[in-house]
C-alpha cells in the first residue's frame, strides 16, 4: 500500500468519526459524544504524529523541501489542535451550539487540509520515498 492509499483511508475513518460524535451532540447524547469525540480525537492526534514524526522529516530529507508543503501542513495541525481543545472545552460544558460550529470551523479547515495532502504531498510522497517503508513505520506507532 502506498502512502497516499494508507493516509487517506485514515482521514475517511477520522471524518467518520467526527460525523458520529457531532451526531451524538446534536441529540445531546452527551456520554456517547464525549466517547466518540475522544476516539475522534485521539486518532486525529495520532495522524498527526505518523505525519509529522515519520513522513514530514522523511519527505524534507529526501526532496529538500524544507520550508515547502510539510511547513503549512504543521501550521494547519497546529490550528487543527487548537479547534479540538475548544471542541473538547464545549464538550465539557455540554455547550451544543459552541460545539457545532467550532466544529463546522474544525471541518472547514481539515477538508482543506486533507486536498492538499491528498493531491499534493501524499503524491509528491509516493514519487520520492520509499512507500512501503514509510507506511511501516507510520503503522508502528499505532492504527487509527
Amino acid at each position: 500500500m502506498g502512502i497516499a492509499q494508507y493516509l487517506t483511508e485514515e482521514h475517511r475513518k477520522c471524518d467518520q468519526l467526527y460525523a458520529e460524535a457531532e451526531q451524538a451532540v446534536a441529540g445531546e447524547n452527551w456520554d456517547r459524544a464525549k466517547e466518540l469525540f475522544k476516539e475522534f480525537k485521539d486518532k486525529t492526534l495520532l495522524h498527526f504524529q505518523k505525519e509529522e514524526e515519520v513522513l514530514f522529516p522523511e519527505f524534507e530529507e529526501r526532496t529538500g523541501m524544507v520550508m515547502g508543503p510539510t511547513q503549512v501542513m504543521r501550521h494547519e495541525h497546529a490550528q487543527a489542535r487548537e479547534l479540538l481543545d475548544r471542541l473538547e472545552k464545549a464538550l465539557e460544558n455540554k455547550n451544543k451550539e459552541e460545539f457545532l460550529s467550532v466544529g463546522e470551523s474544525l471541518m472547514i479547515l481539515i477538508q482543506q487540509h486533507n486536498m492538499k495532502e491528498e493531491q499534493i504531498l501524499y503524491p509528491m510522497s509516493d514519487q520520492n520515498l520509499p512507500s512501503e517503508e514509510v507506511v511501516e513505520r507510520m503503522s508502528q506507532l499505532g492504527e487509527v
